[in-house]
This record gives structure tokens, C-alpha cells and sequence, in this order.
């Protein structure tokens, strides 16, 4: 048990220096960590919410208004299969969270449900009797699709915030239809707010030439058009004034097929823009469009507002082009992130919102260092005073213990939350017990008269089993915790899990190995514990 070949003492030597090396820039400011040689690791833990403060955002999906668009579109395609087949109806349209109409002739009703499955194959429709018909949405279409489109938020929720720079920003489910966003350092969430207030749908239309100006301001427009406004920018005017413009309701092009944005500035008037591009099918789709409307008004459409309507000049090949419209840097590179991430499958509404203020994460901070130097003083000291030379060995481990965890928090870039220096501050506590079992079982093999060699070896071996259930079972525990739990529940779990490992290694190798080194050098007839 106390024999430890070289290979081992270098691999015990190497996690050591390993998890040293990791825990070290946590020592520096971030100046200090950019003039590091490039070899060196420079991740630190990232601080919590509740630690650096910042902002928390709860947002809940607009499932209603989804679900109307997906009504509306069910209505526009029963009239137009049922106009085709020469179905006669009345009284189409959607009441509540259903399509309902009647049918003239009840003969047309074996047709109505092979149309219904074309149109929306998720959806049913039911025979009410007398030609009347509902098409409506089961219950568990409607769950899947609502956690669909919650997962489907959640990752571009991810994707923007990490756009704008924010690092590790926490992002977790809450029911079926609300998101919890926590972003650590952002003291103004405004930005933000604006960014996930917007669903970021971009569409391609024709502008109508024929639609005049006047009609226009009284609300008219020709059949196949609406009516949207695009935002005139003027040099003199704080408020941008909406002029109105007539869009072709069909969409020639989607901006799912985009693959890039990027904010940059036009080569000629030096303003900002928004450059893009296509993939492959996108692009040969611009091209066709731009090659056949050469010197009509080709309209970008974002959530419902004209962003741009400029004169096609000639046809764009490349499947790239720019967006201008009296931008600001800022909201330049705004749409670019709006357009790199997607548009959100549902709209997000923020119906409660809180910001942690500097002061107090810095207040929880120093609270969680007094604690925790408190908690290690005591322990090393309860040691030492118990133990002697051997508490200096498990406070040697206890150390090392401390820097395993800051080492593994930093490798895997983990969120530090108060309740995750609390459970730092448990695990310090329980560190020992492993080495408290050892100890005794040695002073109890002592007793029995056995030689110090064979006491320290007896108890470290048998006291093994006894470390390992003992921690195995808490492992489990804190495994459990972070499966189940949320939040700062998690970041207590995680901590407590490193813990548990580093103190096992701690105790049955590194305490092994310098009581074993002491041991061989020194070869005392009696045992200081």
C-alpha cells in the first residue's frame, strides 16, 4: 500500500502541477492573462449572476399569436384546394384555436379529411353534424409543438446573446412555454431586450409601382398587396417619419436561406451597412429575381417593417448583397446578429425582468472569501492541533483539494453562483473526513501494538472501502442534484461533485504519498498522531 513506483509519483506530480497551472489565472486581472505566453492556460472561472451581478430576463412564448398564423395559413389553403375541387362552402374562417366552416352540399364531405391531411397533416378535422366542419390541433400535437418551439427559441435565444459578446449567459427551460435568461455583467438590458423582442423574420417582396400615394394614406391598396410602412430618416428630425408602401403579398425570397450577415460600411458613402449572402439555392433564386424585375423596387422586410426598398439595377449573381438604411453602427451590427442567428420560430415577450447591481455581487463575493478562509483556518487548525505532522499532510491536501476545484471550474468554464461557493466551502469541510478515518484507524492499529510501518499501512487500507462508499454515495447525490435541479441548484451540484473527486484523490494518493515518503526517509520508531 505505501509502495509508490516512479511513474506513479509522476503522474500524482503531474495532476498536481496540471490543475495548479489551471487554477493560477484566477490570481490575475485580465491585462495580466493577455500577456501570457500562449502555451499557459488563461481560462478563469466565470462569476454567477448573483456574484458580478447583471441581468435576468424571464420571456414567454406568444403561442397564440403562433398558432393563429398557423390557422390563418390552414384557412388560405382549404379555400384555395376546395375553390380547385369545386368544394362549394361558407362561413370559413377561425374561431378560437379552430378553422370552421360549412359545407353547401354534404356530398363534398369525403373529401374534407384527405384535404385537411395535405394541408396540415398535424391537424384533424371533426364532423359536427349538418355539413359543419372543425379543424383543429390534438392535444398532444399541441404539446409537441409548443416544447418543439420552445427548444427551437431556447438555441437562438443562445445564439444571440453570444452574438453580442456576453459570455456564458445561463439559459433554462421553465414549464412549457417560458425561458429563463440569466447574463452574468450585463447591467443594461435593454439591447438585449430589443434583440429577443424581435422575431427577426426577413422577407423578400416586390413593391406595387401602381399603388399611388394617396391611396395609400387612406388605407388602399390593390388586390395581391398590403400595406407596410419603411422609416424616412431626416437629418433635421429626431423621429423618423413612416411612410407607407405597397408590398406584394407573395413572398418571392425567405431569409432562411441567408448563411451570413456582417455589419460593415459602404465603400462610397462610408455609411453603415448590413452586407449578406445566400446559400447556394438562395442565391440562384436572387439572381433569377433580380435578372426579371430589372428597375422595380425590391423590398426587405423584417418582422413586418420595410428595412430597405431599393430600384433593382441590374441582376445580383453572386448571391450576395447589402442592406442600407440610415443605420447606426450599432444597430448595423444588431441586424447582422438578428440575421446570423435566425429568426425565432414564435415571438418572446418579457414579463419579468430583475438586475443584480455590481454592489451586491461584490458584497456576495467577499462574503464567499471570508467564509471560505474562515472554514479552511479552522479545519487546518483543527488538524494540526489533533494531528500534528500528519494534519500538516491533509492540510498540504486540503490546499491542493481547493485548487483542484478552481482548476476544473476554469477547465470547463463553469458558472461560479453563491450556492456554488457554498458548496466549496461543504466540501473543504468534508475533505477531511477521509483523512479523520485514516488517522484514527492508525491511532486504533497503534494501540493494538502493531509497528508504525504496519499501522499506517492497515490504515490506510482498510479505511479505503470505507472513503470510497462514503463518497460514492454523495457523488450520487450531487449527480442527482445537477440532473434534476436548475439553476444555482446545478452550480452547487457541480461544485460538490469536484469536490468529492479531488478529495478522494487527495486522500488515497497524495496524503498516501507523503506519508509514505516521510515514512521511508525518516523510518521513526513512533508515529507523531
Amino acid at each position: 500500500m505505501l509502495d509508490f513506483s516512479r511513474w506513479k509519483i509522476a503522474i500524482i506530480a503531474g495532476v498536481c502541477l496540471f490543475f495548479a497551472l489551471l487554477a493560477i489565472p484566477n490570481l490575475f486581472s485580465e491585462d495580466t492573462r493577455g500577456q501570457f505566453p500562449a502555451f499557459l492556460p488563461s481560462r478563469t472561472v466565470n462569476l454567477g449572476l448573483d456574484l458580478q451581478g447583471g441581468s435576468y430576463l424571464l420571456l414567454e412564448l406568444q403561442f397564440d399569436r403562433y398558432l393563429y398564423e398557423q390557422l390563418n395559413g390552414v384557412v388560405d389553403g382549404l379555400r384555395a384546394e376546395m375553390i380547385a375541387k369545386n368544394i362549394m362552402y361558407q362561413g370559413l374562417g377561425i374561431t378560437g384555436n379552430a378553422v370552421k366552416f360549412t359545407l353547401i352540399k354534404p356530398g363534398d364531405a369525403t373529401n374534407i379529411k384527405s384535404l385537411v391531411a395535405k394541408i396540415a397533416p398535424d391537424m384533424e378535422a371533426s364532423d359536427k353534424g349538418n355539413g359543419s366542419y372543425e379543424v383543429t390541433f390534438s392535444e398532444n400535437a399541441l404539446s409537441a409543438k409548443k416544447l418543439q418551439l420552445l427548444e427551437q427559441s431556447m438555441q437562438i435565444v443562445n445564439r444571440r446573446v453570444n452574438e453580442t459578446g456576453t459570455r456564458e449567459p445561463i439559459i433554462q427551460r421553465q414549464g412549457n412555454s417560458r425561458i429563463v435568461l440569466q447574463v452574468p455583467g450585463l447591467q443594461d438590458p435593454e439591447r438585449l431586450k430589443a434583440l429577443l423582442g424581435k422575431t427577426a423574420k426577413m422577407t423578400f417582396h416586390l413593391v406595387d409601382e401602381n399603388a399611388s400615394m394617396t391611396d395609400l394614406m387612406h388605407g388602399k391598396t390593390p388586390a395581391g398587396t398590403r400595406i407596410l410602412y419603411e422609416e424616412a430618416h431626416s437629418t433635421t428630425e429626431k423621429n423618423p417619419v413612416r411612410m407607407p408602401i405597397a408590398i406584394k403579398t407573395r413572398v418571392m425570397l425567405s431569409g432562411d436561406m441567408l448563411v451570413d450577415a456582417a455589419a460593415t460600411f459602404d465603400n462610397q458613402t462610408n455609411e453603415p451597412v448590413v452586407s449578406f449572402r445566400f446559400n447556394t439555392a438562395g442565391a440562384q433564386k436572387f439572381g433569377e429575381i433580380t435578372r426579371e424585375n430589372v428597375g422595380k423596387r425590391f423590398a426587405i422586410v423584417l418582422d413586418d417593417k420595410v428595412i430597405t426598398a431599393p430600384v433593382i439595377r441590374s441582376a445580383i449573381l453572386g448571391g450576395s448583397g447589402i442592406i442600407s438604411g440610415n443605420f447606426t453602427t450599432e444597430s448595423a451590427n444588431d441586424l447582422a446578429v438578428l440575421l446570423r442567428s435566425g429568426a425565432l420560430p414564435v415571438p418572446l415577450k418579457v414579463i419579468e425582468e430583475r438586475s443584480v447591481g455590481p454592489s451586491l455581487g461584490a458584497d456576495s463575493i467577499s462574503a464567499g472569501k471570508r467564509a471560505s478562509l474562515l472554514g479552511v483556518v479552522l479545519v487546518m487548525g483543527f488538524m494540526l492541533i489533533n494531528y500534528g505532522l500528519f494534519g500538516i499532510f491533509a492540510n498540504v491536501a486540503l490546499f491542493f483539494n481547493l485548487v483542484f476545484i478552481m482548476g476544473a471550474l476554469s477547465l470547463f468554464q463553469a458558472t461560479l453562483t453563491l450556492p456554488g461557493i457554498a458548496g466549496m466551502v461543504l466540501t473543504l469541510g468534508m475533505a477531511v473526513d477521509a483523512n479523520v478515518l485514516i488517522y484514527e484507524r492508525i491511532r486504533e492499529e497503534l494501540r493494538n501494538g502493531k509497528t508504525p510501518f504496519s499501522a499506517i499501512e492497515s490504515g490506510f487500507r482498510i479505511a479505503r472501502a470505507t472513503i470510497l462508499d462514503a463518497n460514492v454515495t454523495t457523488l450520487i447525490a450531487a449527480i442527482l442534484l445537477f440532473y434534476f435541479g436548475t439553476g444555482t441548484v446545478k452550480g452547487f451540484a457541480v461544485t460538490l461533485a469536484i469536490g468529492i473527486l479531488a478529495s478522494m484523490f487527495t486522500a488515497i494518493l497524495l496524503t498516501r504519498l507523503m506519508v509514505s515518503v516521510w515514512l521511508r526517509r525518516t523510518r521513526p520508531k513512533v508515529v507523531p498522531i
